[in-house]
């Protein structure tokens, strides 16, 4: 298994569109065996999808992530566990060992107005 975290200064980044970093876990029989950290070299929002599976990722643990970003995840048969905040190494753990609080109805919806970005989300890890 390969397990993707949004990461930014070792806390899981709270807008999946906008990561410039993941941290990217393997674990075989419920253990972590090696940690790495990968940029996504500019790629964002729709590309992210296609970079995890090109990673051999199969779950993913984030903030907040918008629909379109859901459904490209979902396509890519990678699963997903949003609405997280805190340190990613503790979200890895709590996700292992069955006792992760998530939030499967994250949403973030994004408007353009006068020139402005207003951005919300809706979870546990609500981004700004």
């Amino acid at each position: 298994m390969k397990i993707a975290v949004t990461y930014e200064n070792g806390e899981i980044f709270q807008h999946f569109g906008h990561t410039e970093q993941f941290k990217i876990y393997e674990v075989e029989k419920g253990r972590i065996q090696k940690e790495e950290i990968v940029s996504t070299n500019g790629n964002g929002h729709g590309a992210l999808s296609g970079f995890l599976a090109a990673q051999g990722v199969d779950t993913l643990l984030c903030g907040g992530i918008g629909g379109g970003a859901r459904e490209a995840l979902n396509a890519a048969g990678i699963r997903l566990y949003g609405g997280i905040a805190g340190a990613a190494d503790d979200a890895v753990k709590a996700f292992l060992a069955g006792t992760l609080d998530y939030n499967p109805d994250v949403q973030c919806s994004h408007h353009a107005h006068g020139g402005e970005e207003k951005h919300r989300c809706f979870g546990n890890g609500g981004c700004h």
